[in-house]
């Protein structure tokens, strides 16, 4: 079946603010199809070739932190992130978009990962621990928005917890206190859906704590 020719023509900007639009896709003539996005117009993914589309860079880094403390089991760092559209502090991995500056480094992953680590979590990245990309591009939501994340995990050996902070929250962040989960309360968290309040999460919690769970079983 032939896709609908989406070009930049037949894309009107309904809504703009600085962080978010709105678009109506003319998709074929008196049909139209409402898209949020964090993209100019210029770049939005639906108008991208596809050879474009398959070298995009990702909107966000998401990353499974796995912290490596001595005579420990390897343990995954979340956070408790308020989310304003859920109203709620929901259980996180470390997360956050990609700036100009990282799109302009030769690795951009792995700048925004470290960079995201840091303001998050107050943990400085070293040379001895190893940044894997996962998965450089996936769509969290592709029916109400072209928004996309790289997955990555991120092996970190520090001394002990007391450096982790989160002192480092820009813009509208807002940090409510980490969790440190080891393999079996991953299991129990990824099985339920739930944290420890008995709250549910996002899919890229969910995500994160699956991989961790496969990784280590």
């Amino acid at each position: 079946m032939d896709k609908p020719n989406m070009i930049k023509e037949n894309v009107d900007t309904l809504y703009e603010t600085k962080f978010l639009k709105l678009y109506d896709y003319r998709y074929l003539e008196g049909k139209h199809y409402f898209c949020s996005s964090r993209r100019n117009t210029e770049d939005l993914v639906a108008i991208k070739s596809d050879e474009n589309f398959k070298t995009m860079l990702p909107d966000a880094v998401t990353i499974a932190v796995v912290l490596h403390l001595p005579n420990e089991t390897p343990k995954l760092l979340l956070s408790y992130e308020y989310r304003y559209p859920v109203g709620r502090f929901l259980l996180s991995p470390i997360a956050g978009l990609l700036d100009p500056e990282d799109s302009e480094c030769d690795d951009p992953l792995r700048s925004g990962a470290v960079r995201e680590i840091f303001e998050e979590t107050g943990i400085k990245v070293s040379e001895n621990d190893k940044i894997t990309i996962l998965n450089p591009c996936a769509f969290s939501t592709p029916g109400m928005t072209d928004e996309s994340n790289a997955f990555l995990s991120a092996d970190i050996t520090i001394p002990d917890t007391s450096m982790i902070n989160q002192t480092g929250a820009v813009g509208s962040e807002l940090f409510n206190g980490f969790e440190l989960v080891s393999v079996d309360e991953a299991k129990e968290i990824y099985k339920s859906g739930k944290d420890k309040y008995g709250n549910t999460f996002s899919l890229a919690t969910w995500a994160v704590l699956g991989w961790f769970v496969m990784r280590y079983t």
